[in-house]
């Protein structure tokens, strides 16, 4: 490809809409533009390392037994509520209705339609187990769009669904698809982990997401500093050791205390000369059928994700100022357990260790000191429901836990028959008995690993792609393109290259060489070969590694082995 003929319009500036290194530098380098919050063009550049990675998710969907379909992105709300998801889902299902006024939804996610079509085509045991999966653009009305393609309102991903004839066979199944994205993220070059996780929306009991860790990550990973231990998990699904016993000392009688201007913990704790872990922490949530009362140790916070999970709602949120007010009587940052009436109380199992603790009195600029649990309150539940933190011990181990930042690339679930028992979707064992398939889910961003490729691979002059998904694999430029010389040997290069079957891209323009070089660097193409006068006096060509900086001088024969060899060392 000549580089006057590409649509590659590269930046100087960083744009300001740009937050994050990944969205920052695929504008610059001319790879996407925006059309609206959180929708963005790919240009040629783009869909070439889409293509790539496609292709390696594809031959390894394909050596486990996949089989690549197509599904609508338009579904119908009635098989939303087949499954029992039209309600639940929430803001995030773009929905609409045809001219006719039926409900339909842009599909974020293809359970309900898979499970439809297996339910209607596949009715013996004889035929599974089954893997379709489809690479196709998803839609999700995001609250905040933002971190480019990270984020986005549309975006490309592969979804594979297993149907199974029992546990046994989805396990099989399971492995062999941590098999398939291990190798996959492999491929593509990237720094990633593998980490338990929650299933969220989807649903479903085991799970795991691969990360790939950068500081960007939007989610936090823990993982054990014992390597030979393995433990890993995504901290919303970190579990807290047990609680230790109650602690020993006097039970003091209840006082309440005039706390003035005293909201946060921390403030509390200081005007009462106290440590945070003595205060218990109350935080009021609403859900779709009642209100909640959270309780954990001053120095926590809640795992929402773990509250939701035991709570079983549809809708969990922090309750507004005005629900705070008509439960305990008292403005924001006064609540606690003593005397609450009409909520459930949730307690975190630490909670109920304490003795003459410190909480809110349920009424303004009033706390309460020397409030021991079981006899001041009782909640209706006490398990763990607080967020697991780095330097705190490893629950499978003891050992000390260390925490990176990932980007959620990719994620399997175990879905059982979620799907298959809301739908119906049944098959005739071997003694003609009707079955529910036994499903799982897998799912990979196409476009977010894009992204989080160049989060993990970059310098301060732009993108250093691995080379198995890079756009094009070396740019060759002569340094004056008026030279004739120089050209001619520059496009001569170019052609041997293509003819070779590597992926090259010939800088033809009449631009100064720093602007070329710029340029090249910006995009991240792996090599660079510079044709210059120095060289052809000695018959010799630059060969640049972008990785690495390194330069060496290669004769002008002999370009395409050196530069086939450059590219198998860094594959």
């Amino acid at each position: 490809m000549k580089v006057s003929e590409m649509l590659a319009p590269t930046l100087r500036e960083v744009p300001a809409e740009a937050e994050v290194i990944s969205h920052q530098l695929l504008l610059k380098a001319g790879l996407i533009r925006k059309s609206a919050a959180g929708v963005y063009n790919l240009l040629p550049l783009a869909w070439r390392v889409v293509r790539k990675i496609e292709q390696i998710i594809r031959e390894e969907m394909d050596r486990q037994g996949g089989q690549e379909l197509m599904l609508p992105i338009l579904q119908s709300a009635e098989l939303w509520r087949e499954s029992g998801r039209w309600d639940v889902y929430g803001a995030e299902l773009f929905r609409l209705k045809d001219r006719h006024g039926r409900d339909f939804c842009l599909g974020p996610t293809h359970e309900e339609i898979i499970t439809a079509l297996v339910k209607g085509e596949v009715n013996s045991y004889k035929q599974l187990p089954l893997l379709l999966y489809q690479m196709q653009n998803k839609y999700r009305d995001e609250r905040r769009p933002r971190f480019g393609l990270l984020r986005g309102r549309e975006f490309i991903m592969k979804d594979l669904y297993s149907f199974d004839y029992d546990q046994a066979g989805l396990d099989v199944t399971y492995n062999k698809m941590y098999e398939a994205y291990y190798n996959v993220f492999t491929r593509c070059g990237l720094n990633f982990r593998a980490v338990v996780a929650d299933s969220g929306a989807i649903g479903g009991k085991d799970t795991h997401e691969f990360m790939v860790l950068a500081e960007s990550g939007e989610a936090n990973v823990l993982y054990c500093a014992d390597q030979a231990c393995g433990y890993a998990v995504n901290d919303e699904r970190a579990e807290a050791l047990a609680a230790g016993p109650r602690e020993d000392g006097p039970v003091l009688a209840t006082e309440k205390i005039h706390t003035p201007d005293c909201r946060t913990v921390a403030e509390v704790a200081a005007f009462l000369k106290t440590s945070p872990e003595r205060i218990i922490k109350t935080i009021l949530y609403s859900t779709e059928k009642e209100t909640v009362a959270a309780l954990v140790r001053g120095d926590r916070e809640i795992n929402e994700v773990k509250l939701y999970n035991i709570l079983g709602c549809v809708r969990l949120e922090q309750a507004a100022p005005e629900t705070i007010l008509a439960v305990t009587g008292a403005r924001t940052g006064f609540a606690g357990p003593v005397g609450l009436k009409g909520v459930r109380v949730v307690a975190d199992q630490e909670v109920m260790v304490l003795t003459n603790a410190v909480c809110g009195a349920n009424e303004d600029e009033q706390h309460l000191i020397n409030v021991n649990p079981g006899r001041d309150f009782a909640p209706a539940l006490i398990t763990d429901i607080r967020l697991v933190k780095a330097g705190e011990p490893c629950p499978d181990c003891g050992a000390t836990l260390l925490e990176a930042r990932g980007i959620e690339v990719g994620q399997i679930f175990k879905l059982g028959d979620k799907y298959s028992k809301a739908m119906n979707a049944t098959f005739l064992d071997e003694k003609g008995q009707a079955r529910f398939f036994i499903m799982g889910c897998y799912g990979i961003g196409v476009t977010r690993t894009m992204a989080a490729a160049v989060e993990q691979n970059y310098d301060e002059r732009g993108i250093i792609w691995p080379v198995q998904i890079a756009p094009y694999q070396v740019a060759v430029m002569p340094v004056n393109h008026k030279d004739e010389r120089q050209f001619a040997a520059a496009e001569h290069i170019y052609r041997q290259l293509i003819e070779a079957g590597v992926e090259a891209v010939f800088d033809d323009r009449p631009e100064r060489a720093g602007v070329k070089f710029k340029d090249a660097d910006l995009v991240g193409y792996p090599l660079r070969v510079t044709v210059g006068d120095k060289g052809l006096a000695v018959s010799q060509v630059e060969l640049v590694v972008r990785r690495t900086g390194a330069m060496n001088m290669i004769p002008l024969d002999g370009v395409v082995e050196a530069v086939q060899t450059a590219l198998n060392s860094l594959a």
